[in-house]
């Protein structure tokens, strides 16, 4: 046993995010590694909130696009958090997914060498501050070499556990294992003792993230060949419906977590020895809202 409790993700729903940062610190009081802040909401802004009501937890972004601030605005905002927050922010950014930047109307280019300028000029930045650590967003081996050269660490969002120590193969071993190189994974999480309804929020959870080309060559390469084409299938069909269908149960358990408490912890601990140094739990309640989710992963840990 690791003995380190995971870090939780939190965003700020509109009309609850008074009651979110009061999680926050129920958060922090009761020991978990840190909260990481997805790009769904205004993640600075919560970081920025989360900074001035928590004292000693990690917070982070997890991620900001790259494309959606200029780079000297962003490391304004980075610096100043970092800054407020005591040295406690991890500035995770990425290149984000081609509907949110369409949606945007954003035309982007090669995500490395996008990575690789924005980088760089965040760290061009004057007047600014010290800037947090940067960690990039990841799934392929790529970006994570490119993390290891540029960044202080990287974050995967639902990535295969199995396939884990060939990702990370393209580090080296000082940064395998060293404590200031970041090494998290976001890992969609429903505790519940009926196994099935608990798949089944999962599996919801799930289904944008598999109608992406990007996402299925990655699953793809993690040996879920069958299922990604199963589910281009049914997109090319716009038999929507169906995709919760191909996501098979040795899929869903290598990407997610599901089912009872005890259960969920050895999955949590799994994870630790694959090396994810960061465990990031993504709450969710097969019996209620975000907040019943809070209240089932505080009771996974009491």
């Amino acid at each position: 046993m690791s003995g380190q409790l995971p870090a939780v993700s939190m965003a700020a729903v509109p009309g609850r995010r008074k009651t979110i940062l009061d999680i926050a610190k129920e958060v922090e009081k009761r020991g978990f590694s840190g909260i990481w802040c997805p790009s769904m909401s205004d993640s600075m802004s919560l970081c920025v909130a989360l900074s001035m009501v928590t004292e000693t937890i990690p917070i982070a972004t997890s991620i900001m696009p790259i494309y959606f601030r200029p780079a000297i605005d962003m490391a304004q905002s980075a610096a100043f958090i970092h800054e407020i927050s005591g040295g406690r922010f991890r500035f995770g950014i990425g290149v984000s997914h081609a509907p949110a930047i369409k949606r945007m109307g954003v035309v982007a280019g090669k995500p490395l060498t996008d990575m690789r300028n924005y980088v760089t000029e965040l760290r061009a930045a004057e007047r600014v501050g010290e800037l947090p650590p940067l960690v990039l967003a990841t799934l392929r081996k790529k970006m994570i070499g490119l993390a290891g050269e540029i960044g202080d660490g990287m974050v995967f969002a639902n990535g295969s556990r199995s396939h884990m120590g060939e990702s990370l193969s393209v580090l080296t071993e000082k940064q395998r294992q060293a404590d200031d190189f970041y090494i998290a994974n976001m890992i969609p999480t429903c505790i519940d003792d009926d196994v099935q309804a608990a798949a089944a929020v999962n599996r919801r959870t799930l289904t944008g993230y598999v109608q992406l080309p990007n996402y299925r060559n990655y699953w793809k390469e993690a040996g879920y060949v069958e299922e990604m084409e199963a589910v281009e299938d049914a997109v090319a069909k716009k038999e929507f419906d169906r995709i919760p269908e191909c996501m098979s149960e040795k899929w869903l358990s290598d990407v997610t977590l599901y089912g009872p408490a005890n259960h969920i912890r050895e999955q949590v601990e799994a994870w630790f020895d694959v090396g994810i140094k960061t465990p990031i739990l993504v709450p969710s309640s097969a019996q209620g809202n975000q907040l019943k989710a809070f209240e089932q992963l505080f009771d996974l840990y009491s």
